[in-house]
This record gives structure tokens, C-alpha cells and sequence, in this order.
């Protein structure tokens, strides 16, 4: 950084972070009052005759303590001047572009269901798979899936996430033919492969180790530059699959890894995969970008804050800290969490019942009540909130707590507060056929008034797009804009996490007596999957190939 840093051009010299520099203002005003309460304590002694003073008051030098203080002025500018980040030199810096990608093969044949692995062999695939991302091999990654046909679920893209929002629902359900087509997986991850030069990697996941699959693997190598790693899904003891193994780790470039009950199997496949990433550097996208000199200022902000560290200095600094905390402390993550994140983080592992005790926001602690199924404290909790959403959300509470007239006038309420709120309508509509008195509706004339409804804003689906075609990179917004909806009896309700009660928390459906109360929208990955690769066969962009 400090190569060609000197002379500074005055003329091009900013800041790439000024709003920081609004810092210097509370800084300064601090080291004015330090400096007049300094002379305040000079009044009291003069109480004190002059010729006693010196065998009265034992101190260090007042200039010193002068000087300590604009020390430590000094050295905090700098680290603000720093974090604001002063430069006045441009750099030439590439476009880079990853171009390595990473084919995730998982087979989903019957065969899959087999449990001498536990769960199953492919829950366990599943696993596997969410902890191979885990690891982040850096790569762009697709996921394919196979039976009889092949099918993109995913296609390449650098967020893991989407990936793992599909893994749970994944099942030989889904796929609309019986079999095990390897070749057609393959071919497959060569098309999604094919966007690029660079060599890529193949991971598979499959309990069908035969000489078809090492004969597929092997034609496959000659074509191609791109790596496999095999995850073989079944036990050691598997007959017929030693020799196809053996065969198969003699291949060059196909790395056969023993399963493991822990991570250390995949965490070593994320690293051969992050080892031998490929960027490409375009030099049409290369842009002057300002040098950041702002480290250039840590050196004496380092040196003078050496000054500081006088005796007793660092203790008293640490007790203020703790003693002027602005929450209560109760623990150690207290004073650096506060408590809504500590009970997002327990909600992110799914321990609602912990997160909803550590939740302050009422919102967010009815919520994770909810979730554990504590419907009494959820409504004590949907109860202290004040808006619609706590309103409506109070009405579910209640519904599943089987107090339908509460829950009717919680729905009512939510509607006085947001007469725009039609979740709120629809669902009093339907909680006030499950009153008594009120009139009954089958379920069969629920289906057919719910068909009638679409939610606000989206298309009905009609033609099935194919959202995993290609070698394209999959962002979240495009694979939101490809879900059309599909006719469900009830309106969609679209709703950011804590803003109101998550869609997981709609009211399902309940049958009483010929009564219905909601259905709710099936927003299942897995049905859309499965509507999709059937509609891919039907349109013949999918080829089912034939026994020979």
C-alpha cells in the first residue's frame, strides 16, 4: 500500500467514507469537557493555603494529564480519519468473473428409500448434501436429480440457499418416472457444465455403484475435463460393489470418498472443489478504483494509543464499559447481543421454545411460541401488539387454540385496524362457519368458492416455464418470478419473516363436522418440482429413454 502512496495529490485527495467524519464532532465536544472539568478541579484547591498544598495533595504533573488526554484525541481521529477512508491515488483493478462450476448428482430411485443407513440412504444423501454447502466450496453449483429421466432442480448459481430450499422436499415422488438413468444424469451436468471452459466438478450421490456406472463415468472422462467425486449411499457390506469401486478409484480424475458419520467426508470433497477454483479477468470490465490509505493511519493511532495505557487506565475504561451498559446483563453475550438476536439465532436452529423466553419484541415471541406450539403464550403474546398484523396474527393464535369467537374478533379487529387487510376477511369468513348458529358449509362448497380466488398481484398458471434449463445462473428473485400461482382456495398471504406470523404458520385445514375452517396455500418446492418435470416429458423437453 505504501508503494507510490507519496506525494499526496492534494488536488484528488477525498474521502471515501465521509459520513464517518461526523464522529470528530462528539469526539471533540468530549475533549472539551475533559479539559474544563481538568480546571474545575483546580478551584477546590485553592481552599487550601500555598504553603500547605504541596504536603497535602500528592499528584502527578497537571501537564501530564493534559497531555494524556490529547493523546488519546489524537489517536481516536486517526482512527476515525482512517475508517473514513482518506485516498487520493487511483488503481486499475480486473473483472473477475468464477467461472468453475459444480454439479451435485443425487439419485432418487427407489432404491434410495432402502434404510440400512439411518435414517435412509437418501435422507442421509440430504444431509450430506446440506453439509456439503455448508462448507461453502465456493463454486457455482447446480443440483440434478435422477430416476428414469434426469432433471435440473436447481441450475448453477452462487447462492447455496436456494439450493438447500430445495433439499427437504426431494423423493422418488417427485420424479415422474421409475428407474435409475445415470447416463441421462450425466449428460445432464455436461449441458450445465458446457457454459463454460473451465474444468468442473461432479459430485454424486447414488447407491447404484455397477460396471453401467463406471462405464458411463469412464465414457464420460473421455470427453470431458471435468472431476467426480463419488459418495457411495450404502452400507460396506453391499454386495456387487467392491469390484465397480475399485475399478472406479483406478479412473483418473474420479476421487471415491468413504462415507463418514460425520462431516469430514464432504468437508474434504469442499476443499479439492475450493482448491482449484478458475477466474477469468476481462479486461473491457476493468475499472480505476480509489486506493483506501485508511490503514496508512492505524500505525499512529497504535503509537499513541501505547501512551494510554498508563497504570490502572485499562481497568477503569473495562468497568465503565460493563457498568454504563444501556440493557440489563444477565450473561456474558448480553453485553455484545441483544436479546431479539440472541433469540434469532435460537430460532435458526429451530429451539423455538428458547428463542421465544429470550425475545423481547412481542411480534417475535408470539411467533416463536407459535412455532413450538405454545398457543397460550403465543396469544399472551400476539396480545401486546398493537398493529393489524399482531391483530390477525392473534386470530390465528386463537383458532389453534380452538376459541373460534375469540379468534373472530381478533380477525374483526385486525380488519378495523387495515381495512385493506383481505387475509384478515377471508379468514373471519371462514371462523364464522365454525360458530354456532352460523351457517354451515361443506367442503366441497369451500373448494368451490376457494377456486374462485386468486391472490392479488399473481398470474395463474398456465403454462408450466422451465425454471432449470440450461447452464443459466439461478438468482432468488428469478426463481420467485417463476413460480406461478397455482388455483388454491384461499388467498396467498406474502409477508417478510417478523413483519407477521411466517406463511408456516397459516391455519391448516380442519374438518369438523362438515365444517372447514382454512386451507392453507401449498407452497411446497416438492409439488412445484413435480408438476415441472412431469410437464417436461409431456412437452417432450425431456427424453425417457427406452430398456434395451
Amino acid at each position: 500500500m505504501l508503494e507510490n502512496a507519496f506525494p499526496i495529490d492534494w488536488d484528488q485527495f477525498h474521502f471515501i467514507r465521509p459520513v464517518f467524519l461526523w464522529l470528530l464532532v462528539p469526539l471533540s465536544v468530549w475533549l472539551l469537557l475533559s479539559f474544563l472539568s481538568l480546571r474545575q478541579e483546580q478551584d477546590w484547591k485553592k481552599m487550601i493555603a500555598p504553603h500547605l498544598r504541596p504536603f497535602v495533595i500528592h499528584e502527578g504533573s497537571e501537564w501530564t494529564r493534559y497531555l494524556m488526554q490529547g493523546i488519546l484525541f489524537i489517536g481516536l481521529a486517526c482512527g476515525v480519519l482512517g475508517l473514513s477512508g482518506p485516498t487520493w491515488k487511483q488503481i486499475e483493478v480486473p473483472g473477475q468473473d468464477l467461472e468453475t462450476p459444480l454439479v451435485i448428482i443425487l439419485e432418487l430411485s427407489q432404491s434410495m428409500l432402502e434404510e440400512d443407513l439411518q435414517p435412509s440412504r437418501l435422507e442421509r444423501a440430504k444431509f450430506k448434501i446440506n453439509d456439503f454447502l455448508k462448507e461453502d466450496p465456493r463454486a457455482r453449483a447446480a443440483l440434478v436429480g435422477y430416476s428414469g429421466t434426469a432433471h435440473t432442480i436447481m441450475p448453477l448459481t452462487k447462492d447455496y440457499k436456494l439450493i438447500l430450499s430445495h433439499i427437504d422436499g426431494l423423493s422418488p415422488s417427485i420424479m415422474p418416472v421409475g428407474g435409475s438413468d445415470f447416463q441421462a444424469a450425466l449428460s445432464l451436468a455436461d449441458t450445465l457444465t458446457s457454459v463454460t471452459d473451465a474444468p468442473g466438478t461432479v459430485l454424486v450421490l447414488t447407491d447404484d455403484i455397477s460396471d453401467e456406472f463406471f462405464d458411463a463415468v469412464k465414457n464420460h472422462l473421455s470427453t470431458s475435463n471435468n472431476q467426480f467425486e463419488i459418495l457411495p449411499m450404502f452400507s460396506s457390506n453391499e454386495e456387487g460393489m467392491g469390484s465397480a469401486l475399485e475399478k472406479l478409484r483406478s479412473l483418473e480424475g474420479v476421487e471415491v470418498n468413504a462415507l463418514t458419520l460425520d462431516n469430514s467426508d464432504v468437508e474434504a470433497v469442499a476443499k479439492r472443489v475450493s482448491q482449484n477454483l478458475i477466474f477469468t479477468e476481462e479486461d473491457e470490465r476493468q475499472e480505476d478504483q480509489w486506493q483506501d490509505m485508511g490503514l496508512i493511519l492505524v500505525i499512529p493511532m497504535a503509537v499513541m494509543m501505547l501512551f494510554w495505557f498508563r497504570r490502572g487506565w485499562v481497568i477503569y475504561g473495562l468497568l465503565i464499559m460493563i457498568t454504563t451498559s444501556c440493557s440489563e446483563v444477565h450473561s456474558f453475550k448480553d453485553l455484545w447481543y441483544s436479546s431479539d438476536y440472541q433469540g434469532q439465532l435460537l430460532s435458526d436452529k429451530s429451539e423455538f421454545e428458547s428463542a421465544a423466553e429470550a425475545y423481547e419484541d412481542p411480534m417475535r415471541k408470539g411467533v416463536a411460541f407459535y412455532k413450538a406450539g405454545d398457543y397460550g403464550n403465543a396469544i399472551q403474546a400476539f396480545q401486546e401488539d398493537t398493529t393489524a398484523n399482531g391483530a390477525y396474527n392473534l386470530g390465528l393464535a386463537y383458532v389453534q387454540n380452538g376459541d373460534y369467537a375469540a379468534a373472530n374478533l381478533a380477525f374483526g379487529k385486525a380488519i378495523e385496524l387495515d381495512p385493506e387487510m383481505e387475509q384478515a376477511r377471508n379468514a373471519q369468513s371462514e371462523v364464522n362457519q365454525l360458530i354456532p348458529g352460523e351457517s354451515e358449509v361443506s367442503p366441497e362448497e369451500a373448494e368451490e368458492a376457494g377456486g374462485k380466488q386468486s391472490g392479488d398481484g399473481n398470474v395463474k398458471n398456465q403454462d408450466m416455464e422451465d425454471l432449470g434449463g440450461g447452464g443459466q445462473e439461478a438468482t432468488e428473485e428469478q426463481m420467485n418470478d417463476g413460480r406461478k400461482e397455482e388455483e388454491v382456495a384461499t388467498d396467498t398471504r406474502i409477508g417478510k419473516e417478523l413483519d407477521e406470523v411466517p406463511e408456516d404458520l397459516q391455519v391448516t385445514s380442519q374438518e369438523q363436522g362438515g365444517k372447514v375452517l382454512m386451507r392453507k396455500v401449498d407452497d411446497d418446492p416438492a409439488l412445484f418440482l413435480k408438476k415441472k418435470f412431469a410437464y417436461q416429458i409431456k412437452e417432450g423437453q425431456v427424453k425417457v429413454r427406452k430398456n434395451e
